[in-house]
């Protein structure tokens, strides 16, 4: 029997033994989630879940401007290295207390020295300099500030000052998911779903919903989120009437749902792309920026996309980080994009230096995406003479493996669309791959040092004409990803969003 089906089956069964009532959202998903304290990891699913529980200082609306959110505004130094942020009044936490300032700066310093994208503010304190209002000490002036501090993913959510500090570097446990979101932590039944309940004496943004920004509502009286590894089951699900959303639905089955009247098709609002991560810590990839450059040129990135995704509405082959007409965009470095030709791959790796020593690719079969690019990658590069061996594991243990350099040369992941490039993964140190070249420290610095629009985009320019040389990473091509929902479940968009959200959702 199928693994996949047999493990979605049991998700399936699991659902169904356990009564829920129709105000419960059941969300099918492609796995068990990670930790869900989002301040420590990136990944995907574990922001979709927690921005239920947890709220940052900013937020952004559906232009993506970031705008005060927890926050109610700010004061910034001439200099821009002092950022005075003032707080909202009366915002309560799960647990009934109600937030100051000494919660926020314990949220913001732990983040700054332990979280995910804690570094990318390089900040020097962060105090509680009145009962509503912290002030961020800044090692330099950082134009992009106010976009890290309202991204959720790997962002600085704000937590009860005591969790916080007992907390320090290790992940937060469970029973200590306090926020102050909408919904606040039920239970999490292993393999089975987690659970988030609607919070009764939640404290909503005063003003209009925009996006994410402004007022949130929770109209359901729980969250529940299923665990479906495959596929189809998820897809079934949803037409069946067992799931009111399922994510990530692969592009071989378009066809099917697109004109079902049975479910919403919800295709991303911005797509994401698929990323092959080169390891720049350990391995025969590290400092062998002559070997990255041979893999890239290998590879037909249009075969990959076609066998991933299949539906050309769905796909595009583009190099370019940021989609014509948004104002990140550049063709910098792109034309190394989509190159196909083993011939010259082989002799990059012959003056790399390359011996045939075999290159570990992970990559989980959760996302079909992956995989598929993955097994098509692995094949092109064979043609080049560079052997490669696919480690293939489910998602939630790729998550652990990537933190380990030892494990791994190559792994296959996504990225969203995001407001500023400096939120993309790879310029985070210390985010899997650990790419720090001082080239990369040069560039990022004179990017974040100032706030003047076109100073930033000549500099990004650059930052990707870097990429497409260091190559730390591989981006596959750009993925309209789509999820699909019952014909029942009104939500406050239309396009799905990179982490979808169920404030304002009804059925």
């Amino acid at each position: 029997m199928n693994l996949r089906k047999l493990i979605g089956g049991l998700a399936l069964s699991a659902l169904m033994a356990v009564p829920v009532s129709a105000q419960t959202l059941r969300y099918a998903t492609i796995g068990e989630p990670p930790s869900l304290d989002v301040q420590m990891g990136t990944a995907t699913l574990a922001s979709t879940i927690s921005q239920h529980m947890f709220e940052t200082l900013y937020a952004f609306d559906a232009a993506n401007a970031p705008q005060p959110f927890l926050a109610t505004g700010e004061t910034i130094s001439d200099d821009g290295k002092t950022i005075v942020i003032s707080l909202r009044d009366g915002v309560m936490f799960h647990n009934g207390d109600t937030m100051d300032a000494e919660d926020v700066a314990a949220s913001l310093s732990r983040w700054g020295e332990h979280g995910a994208r804690g570094k990318l503010l390089d900040m020097e304190s962060v105090e509680a300099t009145g009962e509503l209002e912290v002030t961020i000490s800044l090692a330099a002036p950082n134009g992009a500030w106010k976009s890290v501090l309202a991204f959720v993913n790997g962002g600085p959510v704000i937590y009860p000052a005591e969790i916080v500090s007992e907390a320090a570097g290790e992940p937060i446990a469970a029973e200590n998911y306090v926020g102050t979101g909408p919904y606040q932590f039920g239970e999490l039944r292993p393999n089975r779903y987690v659970e988030l309940l609607k919070f009764e004496d939640y404290s909503a943004h005063p003003d209009a919903p925009d996006g994410a920004a402004g007022e949130r509502v929770a109209n359901f009286d729980a969250l529940r989120f299923i665990p479906v590894p495959d596929v189809g089951t998820r897809m079934s699900g949803v037409q069946a009437g067992d799931y009111d959303y399922a994510e990530y639905i692969s592009g071989d089955l378009y066809g099917l749902v697109k004109d079902d009247p049975s479910v919403q098709v919800k295709i991303s609002a911005a797509p994401i792309f698929g990323l092959m991560f080169m390891n720049s810590e350990a391995g025969p990839m590290a400092t062998n920026f002559k070997l990255r450059q041979a893999v890239l040129a290998a590879l037909n990135m249009e075969q990959a996309l076609q066998v991933s995704v299949g539906e050309p509405e769905l796909f595009e082959a583009t190099g370019a980080y940021f989609g014509e007409g948004n104002i990140w965009h550049t063709e910098a470095g792109t034309d190394a994009y989509n190159q196909g030709d083993p011939e010259k791959a082989k002799r990059l790796a012959e003056e790399a230096g390359y011996d045939g020593t075999p290159i570990k690719l992970l990559v989980s079969t959760n996302y079909k995406a992956h995989f598929d690019d993955a097994s098509v990658f692995t094949r092109q590069l064979a043609d080049a003479g560079i052997n490669v061996q696919m480690v293939v594991v489910d998602w939630a243990t790729l998550l652990q493996l990537r933190a380990q350099p030892s494990e791994w040369d190559m792994f296959m992941t996504h990225h969203g669309t995001v407001p500023d490039p400096v939120l993309l993964t790879m310029m985070n140190d210390s985010y899997p791959g650990w790419w720090q070249t001082e080239e990369k420290h040069e560039l990022l610095a004179d990017f974040t040092e100032t706030s003047v629009l076109e100073e930033r985009q000549a500099v990004w320019e650059d930052l990707q004409a870097l990429m497409y040389e260091q190559v730390p990473a591989i981006k596959v091509g750009n993925l309209y990803s789509y999820d699909i929902a019952s014909p029942d479940l009104t939500t406050a968009w239309e396009s799905a969003p990179a982490f979808p959200y169920f404030w304002g959702a009804s059925k």
